[in-house]
């Protein structure tokens, strides 16, 4: 049996993009060991991918520590990789085609372009595009990298959410990663006012946050949920994505599950990217794009939400 390594360390967002592509060369390669290379916080979730075979842990240590990448390339040259996947696609990966692994039968973007093509160009697409393009190039039999399937991560977190509400909610993201603030909607607190007058106790408003925004998440107007006082894992947060009634989120990691769950909700963009580039809109989940986030006044995602949510 021939093993295949795919490369893809994260954010949440592009792993969870990723899973089609994933779910894609396994069943083109069925007979193969897929082992997937990949950040510390997505060794437990993806450990119970059943498109991947094994699981590796790349703690991507500064690349002046000799020691670590030794220790890594002796990992990696051991399976005697057949197919390599970059599907990271960063300047970290390319430094490990060149020095760790350096095999004629890697995939990546740069092994994608076409005769003159500029990887500035082709970076421009669509980011699921870009990755089908990539995939169709290897040889590679397209089926669902552009709705990634996520059936296989729902669990059963009712002995979780039966503390905080007991059927219908709407769910709220409204923070990100403090290095990229400008994804941040400022309004979310006016906007849970206005949720709570509009539906009158029809639907709970949830919130579900991340270690670092739990002080901040008590201080809405909103049940946060948790479990044993800590943050969801990434797998409870999917089944909790897939219960809501209604999804509002800034463009992050749960947007983007959203999105290829299918769910009715709304993600709210400023100038930092755009819905198109990132392959997030559906048929119900939506974006609202704005130059300024500051300047998306309440009222404008509130009339948007009632057009759908009755």
């Amino acid at each position: 049996m021939s093993n295949i390594l795919i490369i893809k360390h994260g954010s949440l967002g592009d792993l969870i993009q990723a899973n089609g592509a994933i779910e894609d060369i396994k069943k083109s390669n069925s007979k193969s060991r897929i082992v997937l290379l990949t950040s510390t916080p997505y060794y437990d979730f993806m450990s119970k991918c059943p498109y991947v075979d094994e699981v590796l842990i790349d703690k991507r240590l500064p690349r002046w520590n000799l020691f670590y990448l030794y220790g890594l390339k002796k990992k990696l040259l051991s399976y005697k990789f057949t197919d390599v996947f970059d599907l990271q696609n960063s300047s970290r990966t390319r430094f490990y085609n060149k020095y760790l692994l350096n095999t004629s039968r890697w995939s990546s973007t740069i092994t994608t372009l076409n005769p003159g093509q500029k990887k500035s160009d082709f970076d421009k697409e669509p980011v699921l595009k870009r990755m089908e393009t990539q995939l169709i190039k290897s040889g590679i039999k397209i089926v669902n990298i552009k709705k990634s399937n996520l059936n296989w991560a729902i669990t059963n977190i009712r002995n979780i959410t039966k503390n905080y509400f007991n059927e219908k909610y709407i769910l709220l993201f409204p923070f990100c990663s403090s290095k990229l603030i400008s994804k941040r909607w400022p309004y979310y607190s006016v906007l849970i006012s206005m949720l709570r007058s509009k539906y009158r106790g029809k639907y709970d408003i949830v919130i579900a946050p991340g270690p670092k925004e739990i002080k901040e998440a008590e201080l809405l107007n909103a049940k946060v949920v948790l479990d044993n006082g800590k943050s969801l894992r990434i797998n409870q947060l999917i089944s909790l994505i897939k219960g809501a009634s209604f999804i509002v989120a800034n463009d992050t990691g749960p947007a983007h599950i959203c999105s290829h769950m299918d769910k009715p909700g709304l993600v709210l963009f400023g100038s930092h990217t755009s819905a198109h580039k990132v392959s997030i809109e559906t048929n119900k989940f939506k974006a609202i794009s704005v130059k300024n986030l500051s300047l998306l006044k309440a009222d404008r995602v509130m009339d948007e939400i009632k057009k759908i949510l009755k």
